[in-house]
């Protein structure tokens, strides 16, 4: 190491997280060290990343899921494989165009004013620098993609997929244009998959609404929640088993406001326990009215338009809003004596999942991909394990979905995005092309007539093609040869139908095999009452704002460490003190080591097996053990735990044990140089099994241990994943240094709970259950001495207890550690009673609060749980300090 390296070691007392990470990951990039080589004769390794959408800009979710990209995609680099990480982003159709929608608002104008060209302009320009806004962004959290490869899903290539893909299932009868309801957004004024619809339950009413028997005073009562859709209604529809309502079949009732006569069908769909048992059949606004209305040859009336406002066949209701329609039809249903009652109900109502409008069943001429024969090797592929989840229950939510699979509308009424290839000729008759046809493409008719399709395909419909369409495909590439199939993806569980689920059965149809071998599902990232984050309610976190308070590298490891494998994780901003804490423990472990190689590169690859001692031994055991157990719960797929494993390791066994045990007695003499070696390939072996989680300051201390600076070409990735053959592992070594730690552990924990000054040296009593408990503590005494202050050392199976002594008991033995002479005996009853009788005041109003039911049945779960637990412990601690208190008042 160089003097001047030496020198800014000294003086960096504190890690500056922010600006080491820039400088790091730009030397990255400067080395190439992210491209994946296609003339690499390695094994391949590779990741598409769930392109974000162009509107999005970084949140904790999008951290979270890159995270875990980066982590599998850093270690298998260490491991020695070829490694790609894809990266690209997403025209996200229905979002950019509402945004850019917005802002031409602003200016006065409207998309349709501005013409479809220029408006498509203005898209592109503002995608396109929003696409590199969020890419610089996945940068700041340290992705180690290779970003020379970045696409778009609407670049040239991507483009030509979606036609090629559109072609070929279009000519295969698996593509087909039908008059059917669609859920439509009338917000966005456009028609949406059932997949992009979020249920939700809220509360709402029946309205139970009367219709007259034609030549009759008899009324039919129906109930519905949605009452204004009754102005299309072309039937009403009893149960073909229902008794009650057999002789009204056949005839025809009118119906209110309009008078129109509508008949009275039988349809088995109907349910006789829901409401009166009659429904009213709207087949142009609901699902299954629609398909009663085709078995019965109804007519279909739709009373909407685009924008949910209704039109002229609501009659004098036409050019109100839907909601302000139902206000006033059930106002004049009330006049006229027709509105029988009205009843609370709770209602599951769909609503768009962008802009959260509540959707209207509609009925119009869309693009349907029929999906049944694109499933069978999907579902094969998941039931045969050549698609794994992780965890595994998520694959009986993909395959319900799958074998319950419906067509898929895939046409959007918008602008922006891939529009539909079908050009049609006056006649109705259509040719597939992405541009327009020549005189080839479409005999017998004149190109230049011919009309594109005003609409576009969903967003979906070029994602489900990532996984290969990224690549190069339908060109066959170098990319392609090497890469394909991928080998993980990682998401959320929200879009496994959206786009795990399609990405599939694209890549059967198209490549004849599966595009990856796992799905990593991750939880979805909540806030600390369990409430999912979302910019509408305001509780989100800014990662940047972290990574510039705390560093990416804190950032990366709190969110890990707080994401149980397949849970949501519940996230505050302190929950990223977590791991800024970790950090600075590591730079701070790794100066006490680097400044004692006194300028000597590090020798990470050895250690002098005949120059260990017993703790030195220990400490090797369990880097062992502790890189088996990461190598099963990354191959498990079990990141959290992996994570919990090395932190603990780090902390507890390497920091707190085995740091402490080879610090000299004195200070300013030198470690013992057998334990610094070990030290220092310990630390070695610690950063490259951290690498993936905190790449930044595993790469930094990894410079300073070779005594190299950031000039250097060299980089940790560039050196092997560590590797556990069982040579250092000594398992009845750890029981005994377990044993030790243990009794060390119960020491310093009654010293501290009785307030004994740590300086203060004491004598030490350990009654054990065996000599052999006994002969281990006597022969290791020196390390009693200098973690616990120990002077002298008694222990054995008749050991007694000291008169004035506090105890604690341990599996095997009882301690005892004198206290005359350490603690005013006094003054610590004084403290005891005080602190004591603090907490008993807390308790006794917390407990109260617990017992008012008032506070019980109308505080909300997460507040009542949190005061449970403070109950529990000042319980707690109440007990610790009477049994102190207990102790001393015996003496």
């Amino acid at each position: 190491m160089s003097k001047q390296n030496q020198n800014q070691l000294k003086k960096s007392s504190a890690y500056s997280p922010v600006e080491v990470e820039n400088r790091l990951y730009k030397r990255w990039l400067e080395m190439g060290t992210f491209a994946g080589d296609i003339e690499s004769k390695k094994q391949p390794y590779s990741i598409v990343i769930p392109p974000p959408n162009v509107t999005d800009i970084l949140h904790l979710g999008h951290a979270l899921n890159n995270t875990i990209q980066d982590i599998l995609i850093r270690r298998h680099r260490m491991q020695g494989y070829e490694t790609i990480w894809f990266p690209g982003a997403d025209h996200a159709g229905i979002a950019t165009q509402v945004k850019v929608e917005k802002q031409v608002a602003e200016e006065g104008t409207t998309r349709r004013e501005m013409g479809r060209e220029k408006f498509l302009q203005r898209t592109s320009d503002w995608a396109y620098s929003n696409k590199d806004k969020i890419l610089n962004q996945l940068k700041k959290i340290g992705c180690s993609c290779d970003w020379n490869r970045t696409r778009f899903t609407l670049d040239e290539g991507l483009s030509q997929a979606v036609v090629t893909v559109f072609k070929h299932l279009y000519e295969k009868g698996w593509i087909y244009k039908g008059h059917r309801i669609v859920n439509w957004c009338p917000s966005c004024q456009t028609s949406l998959s059932d997949d992009e619809v979020e249920h939700k339950e809220s509360d709402s009413y029946l309205w139970y609404i009367k219709y007259k028997l034609k030549g009759s005073d008899e009324f039919l009562t129906v109930a519905t929640t949605r009452p204004e859709t009754m102005l299309g209604d072309t039937a009403l529809a009893v149960s073909t088993k229902d008794t009650r309502y057999k002789k009204y079949i056949g005839k025809t009732v009118i119906l209110p406001i309009l008078e129109r006569e509508i008949p009275i069908v039988a349809d088995s769909y109907v349910d006789p326990e829901f409401g009166t048992g009659v429904v009213k059949v709207t087949p142009a606004h609901d699902p299954n009215d629609f398909e009663i209305g085709r078995r019965h040859d109804l007519e279909e009336i739709n009373i909407l338009n685009t924008d949910g406002s209704l039109n002229e066949n609501a009659g004098k209701f036409k050019g109100l809003d839907r909601y302000e329609g139902r206000k006033q039809l059930l106002e004049e249903l009330e006049k006229k004596g027709l509105l029988e009652k009205t009843e609370k109900y709770k209602l599951s109502a769909g609503a768009c999942y962008r802009c959260h409008t509540v959707i209207e069943p509609y009925l119009s001429d869309q693009w349907f991909v029929k999906m049944n024969e694109l499933a069978q090797p999907a579902i094969e592929a998941v039931k045969t394990g050549k698609v794994k989840f992780h965890p595994d229950y998520w694959s009986k939510t993909y395959l319900h979905w799958m074998e319950n699979i419906r067509d898929w509308c895939i046409s959007r009424q918008l602008w922006w995005g891939h529009r539909i290839p079908i050009w049609y000729a006056e006649d109705g008759s259509m040719f597939v092309s992405a541009d327009r046809p020549t005189a080839d493409e479409c005999p017998g008719y004149d190109p230049e007539t011919l009309v594109q399709d005003e609409d576009v395909l969903d967003t979906w419909f070029s994602s489900w093609l990532w996984p290969f369409s990224i690549m190069g495909w339908p060109d066959k590439t170098p990319e392609m040869e090497k890469f394909f199939p991928t080998k993980v993806l990682v998401t959320g569980p929200d879009i496994i139908f959206l786009w795990v689920a399609r990405m599939v059965m694209a890549s059967y149809e198209f490549m004849r095999e599966a595009p990856f071998s796992d799905v990593y599902i991750h939880g979805i990232v909540r806030d600390a009452n369990g409430i999912k984050m979302s910019k509408s309610l305001g509780n989100g976190i800014d990662p940047l704002e972290i990574i510039n308070k705390y560093g990416t590298d804190a950032l990366r490891m709190s969110l890990v460490l707080a994401t149980p494998d397949g849970q949501d994780p519940w996230i505050s901003k302190n929950t990223f003190e977590m791991g800024r804490n970790f950090i600075n423990k590591l730079h701070q472990v790794s100066r006490f080591v680097t400044m004692r190689l006194d300028g000597r590169p590090a020798v990470i690859d050895r250690v002098d097996e005949n120059d260990l001692v017993i703790f030195d031994r220990w400490i090797l055991s369990r880097l062992e053990r502790t890189i088996e157990t990461v190598d099963k719960e990354f191959n498990e797929f079990h990141l959290s735990n992996a994570a919990k494993i090395l932190y603990g390791f780090v902390w507890n066994d390497y920091c707190s044990w085995y740091i402490e045990l080879i610090k000299p007695d004195v200070q300013g003499e030198p470690i013992r140089e057998g334990s610094l070696n070990v030290a220092t390939y310990v630390l070695w072996k610690i950063i490259s099994l951290l690498h993936p989680f905190v790449p930044f300051i595993t790469e930094h201390i990894s410079l300073n241990l070779k005594g190299l600076d950031e000039t250097s070409k060299t980089t940790i990735l560039s050196y092997p994943w560590p590797t556990a053959d069982g040579h250092f592992r000594n398992d009845e070594l750890e029981h005994d240094l377990n044993q030790i730690q243990t009794v060390v552990t119960a020491v310093r924990s009654v010293r501290a709970e009785l307030n004994v000054p740590p300086g203060r040296k004491s004598d030490l009593y350990v009654r054990v259950d065996n000599k052999a408990f006994s002969d281990l503590l006597q022969n290791h005494i020196e390390y009693f001495r200098s973690l616990v202050r120990v002077e002298n050392l008694y222990t054995g199976v008749d050991i007694k207890k000291p008169p004035v002594a506090a105890s604690t008991i341990i599996s095997g033995a009882e301690i005892f550690v004198p206290l005359e002479g350490l603690i005013d005996i006094e003054v610590e009853k004084i403290r005891l009673k005080k602190e004591l009788d603090k907490l008993s005041i807390q308790l006794e109003k917390i407990s109260k609060k617990l017992a008012n039911t008032d506070f019980l049945a109308n505080a909300p779960e997460d507040v009542v749980e949190r005061e449970k637990n403070k109950k529990s412990d000042y319980q707690q601690r109440i007990e610790k300090l009477n049994t102190n208190l207990e102790q001393i008042l015996g003496w």
